[in-house]
């Protein structure tokens, strides 16, 4: 009988522990999340390499455990594997090291050629200071509102870098909602393009871009540096590690550290960024009413952007002569997603015009987004770090 009675009370110590015991519809409603997540990235291909990793984190993330016996497994708990990888998203260490990579499989041809296309990347960042003002209007302080802002950029390793050093408590809520809307690009722009797009504007040809030489390709990253980071110190850490990268593909005598950087450097940095970043948010601390606004304001913050690309290119159609006019499907490649954003101005472009092929275009404002976000993040910490 006491053994029968010592074998109850193992078994029931036993299911204190599973994760049935100590699920809750958070726990529920999160994998659900990751799931969908997982799905969509499948299913429909949107943003694989981003959604698997963060889907399959959140699944990680968001396995019930007794937290009273401190077992050491989860995200938040100091010692755990889990923890000492998230440092490198808390500590900031994997945002540049992306940045690297960035650049070193970047060519910035398109934007050398036609320099004037750097303004659409800047018309973009509006989408960053609007969703900041929107944030500030809904209650959030001023450094939470300029790490909420950042999703406007389209750029999850800036989102998660700004938000590491300004709003850590909402680093999970940021980084999601900056990563699912990026890989969401597809759904989000193409309506706006239509809708602020006429089939006349929508058939511009654009002009052949002229040829760089390598020389303009080598001192760019030198050039571009020097210019940004004077200008906002502050940004170094992800606009440094950029342009390095660059020069590292451009310079012709470093192919492998070039290929290293921009082929196992970063996918095992993406990996452990997205796994942990999933991870982060568990149901007990990520679902709360300020995750919801910090998604709805991410929302708003792609559209911002997006709208203000396009606006503005038909604004500067304009000033200019009819043969150097700017199609306006490129205005919503100034948003840093590279290069999906452009690659959404092509199809939109040949489903016009099946002869329009404005990728290479597209591509001078989108590489001007990623500088630019860069730019809006150290303003961002300048002011508010």
């Amino acid at each position: 009988m006491n053994a029968l009675l010592s074998l109850g009370d193992n078994l029931q110590t036993f299911w204190g522990f599973t994760g049935f015991a100590n699920a809750e519809p958070g726990h529920i409603i999160m994998i659900l999340v990751g799931i969908l997540f997982i799905f969509l990235a499948i299913k429909f291909e949107f943003e694989p390499l981003l959604l698997i990793p963060i889907g399959f984190g959140i699944l990680v993330g968001n396995i019930p455990f007794n937290e009273i016996a401190n077992l050491k497994v989860g995200i938040y708990e100091e010692g755990s594997v889990l923890n000492i990888l998230y440092q490198g998203v808390i500590e900031g260490w994997y945002p540049p090291l992306i940045f690297l990579g960035i650049g070193a499989m970047t060519d910035f041809s398109a934007l050398i050629a036609n320099p004037k296309l750097i303004l659409i990347g800047a018309a973009c960042q509006f989408g960053i200071f609007g969703a900041y003002i929107i944030a500030l209007r809904s209650g959030f302080e001023p450094n939470q509102a300029g790490a909420i802002g950042i999703i406007g950029g389209a750029d999850g390793p800036t989102a998660i870098f700004l938000s590491s050093r300004l709003a850590p408590n909402l680093m999970g809520a940021i980084a999601v909602s900056a990563y699912s809307y990026m890989a969401l690009i597809p759904i989000i722009q193409p309506p706006f393009m239509r809708l602020l797009t006429t089939k006349k504007e929508r058939v511009i040809r654009m002009k052949a871009p002229r040829v760089v030489s390598q020389t303009e390709k080598i001192m760019f990253p030198i050039v571009g540096l020097l210019l940004t980071a004077f200008l906002v110190p502050s940004g170094l850490p992800l606009l440094g590690m950029l342009f390095f990268g660059n020069l590292l593909k451009e310079s012709g005598v470093t192919r492998r550290l070039a290929e290293t950087a921009r082929g196992p450097l970063i996918d095992i940095v993406t990996i452990l960024l997205g796994l942990t970043v999933g991870a982060s948010t568990q149901a007990t601390t990520f679902l709360t009413k300020q995750s919801v606004k910090v998604f709805i304001i991410g929302a708003l913050s792609f559209m911002i952007a997006t709208i203000a690309g396009i606006l503005f290119v038909k604004f500067f159609n304009l000033f200019l002569k009819k043969d150097n006019k700017i199609n306006p499907l490129i205005g919503n490649a100034g948003v840093s997603a590279v290069p999906h954003s452009a690659r959404i101005s092509q199809v939109m472009g040949l489903e016009y015009d099946p002869g329009n092929y404005l990728l290479m275009h597209a591509m001078g404002p989108n590489v001007a987004g990623v500088i630019g976000s860069a730019v809006a993040a150290g303003i961002m910490l300048g002011f508010l770090g």
